[in-house]
């Protein structure tokens, strides 16, 4: 079994700065992929970053050259570095892990609870 736990959200004025982080733990063999989602009230479940075992990352057009997306792969943790924030990126924020667990190899693809981030005018 696989926890996934986010921490960091809270409230900021726009033009501020906030860090989110992720953690993973449980029997997880390898980490293929981590992605922030995040989710505005009446709105869908958006991809936000993602961040891949090679290191390769992409971002949404809305958040490219303001936030940034570091694993730390020995700890099972990301970071979402997110600067220069809007009233817009105000939404609870979601960390996705996916991967191999368990003696098995069985793969996982698991949710955190959320995290909120308010973003104040």
């Amino acid at each position: 079994q696989v926890q996934v736990v986010e921490s960091g959200g809270g409230l900021m004025q726009a033009g501020g700065s906030l860090t989110l982080s992720c953690a993973a733990s449980g029997s997880i063999s390898r980490i293929q992929a981590m992605y922030w989602f995040r989710q505005a009230p009446g709105n869908q479940r958006d991809l936000v970053a993602g961040i891949r075992s090679d290191d390769d990352s992409n971002y949404a057009d809305s958040v490219k050259g303001r936030f940034t997306i570091s694993r730390d792969n020995a700890k099972g943790t990301m970071y979402l570095q997110m600067n220069n924030l809007k009233t817009e990126d105000t939404a609870v924020y979601y960390c996705n892990v996916q991967g191999i667990y368990g003696s098995a190899n069985a793969g996982f693809n698991s949710w955190g609870q959320g995290t909120q981030v308010t973003v104040s005018s």
